[in-house]
């Protein structure tokens, strides 16, 4: 089970750090990622990181905004986001993947998602 939170409205230019708790599977042996998802662009890949946290990819639409982190002590993945803007509004989710990749994969396993909404 992934469990987000941490999602909220908030001005452009302003900053959310988003948490994800993962259970009931070996959290440290798999790669994560984030998703969003909106009505209208469908779902795009934001950030991915390794099992170990030692190596992270970034969509170029976040890079030098966003950050991807995880504690596997505390079975947790996180995403910090400064520097907002309207276009990052978005059903927020993070996935189990079975290898550390950009992009979508089919059977990449999902949490239920957190809304973030960036509007003045």
């Amino acid at each position: 089970q992934l469990v987000e939170s941490g999602g909220g409205s908030v001005q452009p230019g302003n900053s959310l750090s988003l948490s994800c708790v993962g259970s009931g599977f070996p959290f440290g042996s798999w790669p994560m990622k984030w998703v969003r998802q909106t009505p209208g662009k469908g779902s795009e890949w934001v950030s991915s990181i390794n099992s170990d946290g030692t190596h992270t990819r970034y969509n170029e639409a976040v890079k030098g905004r966003f950050t991807i982190s995880r504690d596997n002590s505390k079975n947790t993945l996180y995403l910090q986001m400064n520097s907002l803007k309207p276009e990052d509004t978005a059903q927020y989710f993070c996935t189990k993947t079975n290898t550390f990749t950009s992009g979508l994969n089919d059977d990449d396993y999902w949490g239920q998602g957190t809304q973030v909404t960036v509007s003045s």
